[in-house]
């Protein structure tokens, strides 16, 4: 069920410029390998008891790390460092593609707020669940409320919550409005609003839209098509941090888009 408010985005498949270059039959089953191999030994780090939190938190990063550079995908950051323990920061960014989660897991520690079928995607659904992705349907307007306030438990607790408020994915060249909703966890709580960009970009260091998750394409056809990417870099920039005390959700919002 849709309704007036739900994000919609303009971007389908004609949006996305042909790649520079592809990856090879070899290359990619050598992808998919070492995929499958970090989905096999991360999850049991993670959902288990073998490290301290300290470590899983940096075993989820290495994890991200290790599951963009099996896709092909580099890696260029400027991104500042994390809150101190007790103070929650909610990252803001654009969104242009499904690898925007690893793309920012593999910057910080955080949790996501994310499209509540994810936890069935496959890959992406197993590292779903194990990190505790807060779950937003957006077209069920009732449960906002709800999703908003598991955003602020998590910030009182001092987490790092990564939220998309465009509500949905453009292709990286076109942008869409940040909504709202979300940032009143932020006001409420008083956690610092942390915008960030992400950029993909071909290896000329021209902006690409390949890995651009629009129009009608499914999950699989999507990581499929992804594998055969070469020499795509996705760029990660922070500015400024946003002081959300006594602010209005609107008005950090814009200033945060």
């Amino acid at each position: 069920m849709t309704h007036a408010w739900m994000p919609a985005s303009p971007c389908g498949t004609g949006c996305r410029t042909a790649p520079v270059a592809t990856a090879g039959a070899l290359r990619v089953v050598v992808r998919c390998v070492l995929i499958a191999l970090l989905l096999l030994v991360f999850p049991l780090l993670l959902a288990g008891r073998v490290l301290p939190a300290p470590g899983r938190r940096a075993a989820a990063r290495l994890g991200a790390r290790g599951l963009l550079a099996a896709l092909g995908i580099g890696l260029d950051r400027r991104v500042g460092r994390p809150a101190d323990a007790g103070v929650g920061t909610l990252v803001v960014a654009n969104h242009v593609s499904w690898t925007d989660i690893l793309v920012l897991a593999a910057c910080f520690p955080c949790r996501f707020v994310a499209r509540a079928d994810l936890v069935d995607w496959p890959v992406l659904g197993l590292l779903a669940r194990i990190v505790k992705v807060i779950p937003i349907a957006r077209d069920r307007l009732r449960t906002l409320p709800d999703t908003v306030d598991e955003v602020k438990d998590a910030l009182r607790g001092g987490a790092t919550v990564v939220v998309f408020p465009e509500g949905t994915t453009w292709c990286g060249t076109a942008y869409g409005r940040f909504r709202p909703a979300l940032f009143q966890a932020a006001v409420d709580t008083g956690a610092t609003v942390r915008p960030v960009g992400i950029a993909y970009r071909e290896r000329t260091g021209a902006p690409s839209t390949a890995t651009a998750f629009v129009g009608a394409e499914g999950i699989g056809e999507s990581m499929s098509r992804i594998l055969r990417l070469r020499g795509v870099r996705a760029e990660v920039v922070t500015v400024a941090d946003l002081d959300a005390i006594g602010g209005d959700r609107r008005d950090l919002a814009r200033r945060a888009e």
